[in-house]
């Protein structure tokens, strides 16, 4: 194993963190409703709709329909791509669960899902440790099967855009889509995949050129290479700025703190969790999950599907 799973799950929470403060260093709160996700998944050890939309009224939050309130809605399924991402029968369930709550306007849940979806699969694959850059886009259109929405036409076009080895300008041109989802998505996909091994290049390179809708390239292209890569791969002086642990990311006082609750979720998870003990004391016990085989895959074994994922 490169990485354990939680490093993986961090690195997921703090990239996609990261990639929105490179361009909203004052106001990020892309993932406030996938805190609150996290905060339920660990309270109740299992996905609970309405705990968690009671969640999003007592902290007042409101969407509208927007590219930044779609990118919370896409945001907010992260919990679930991590607490389900053994399960991709499980994890596509889910994620349409937590949606059905957050998508305010039919006309656009086909490319909200889609995206969700899309994100949710690479991110899943990391966490398995089963990527394959190679196949990775030809994965994910299998895995959408049929749908309304053109993001697979453009994850296609990513494809043939990192096989011709095309440059970062070009691609931005032949991405560029008059559906701002669909370009931040085929863009962040792009800098991910042509830059795998290196966090800070693949997040520099997304957040290029501030356009007033980076931060969602940002912030996806931060999540995919945080997956990959984990915490361990995201560089020591971005973790420690002033610039980002001085802020309040996604209503926390610091990062620490949410990187904190992402450790307790994955406790949950693997089983280790005590839910007689009260949670404001269990998140400052610091368990440090690692994905040991004949432990957490009992846990897939248990409800009768393991899938080769």
């Amino acid at each position: 194993m490169r990485y354990s799973l939680v490093n993986r799950v961090k690195g997921a929470f703090l990239g996609a963190f990261l990639g929105e403060s490179l361009t909203k260093p004052n106001f990020c709160d892309l993932g406030k409703i996938s805190v609150l996700g996290m905060e339920s998944l660990i309270s109740l050890g299992r996905l609970d709709v309405d705990d968690w939309l009671k969640r999003q009224e007592q902290a007042g939050i409101e969407l509208k329909t927007n590219i930044h309130s779609w990118g919370q809605i896409i945001f907010a399924t992260l919990p679930v791509v991590m607490f389900f991402h053994e399960n991709p029968v499980k994890m596509r369930e889910n994620i349409l669960e937590v949606q059905r709550i957050f998508i305010l306007n039919q006309e656009h849940e086909p490319l909200i899902r889609d995206a969700s979806f899309i994100i949710g699969y690479a991110i899943a694959k990391s966490l398995n440790e089963k990527i394959d850059p190679l196949n990775l886009i030809s994965e994910i259109v299998n895995f959408l099967d049929q749908t309304s929405s053109s993001l697979p036409q453009q994850l296609i076009k990513v494809n043939e855009l990192l096989k011709k080895g095309v440059g970062l300008e070009t691609a931005k041109k032949e991405l560029n889509s008059p559906e701002t989802l669909i370009n931040n998505i085929g863009l962040a996909f792009y800098c991910f995949l042509s830059t795998l091994e290196d966090f800070s290049l693949t997040v520099l390179r997304a957040t290029k050129n501030y356009d007033g809708n980076t931060d969602i390239t940002g912030t996806i292209a931060g999540a995919l290479s945080g997956a990959y890569n984990s915490i361990v791969g995201i560089p020591v002086n971005w973790q420690i700025s002033s610039s980002w642990t001085n802020s309040s990311p996604w209503g926390f006082d610091n990062f620490s703190q949410m990187l904190e609750l992402a450790d307790t979720m994955m406790s949950v998870w693997s089983g280790v969790y005590d839910f007689g003990g009260d949670f404001g004391e269990f998140t400052n016990k610091g368990y440090t999950i690692f994905a040991a085989p004949k432990i957490i895959r009992r846990r897939a074994n248990d409800i009768g599907l393991l899938f080769d994922f």
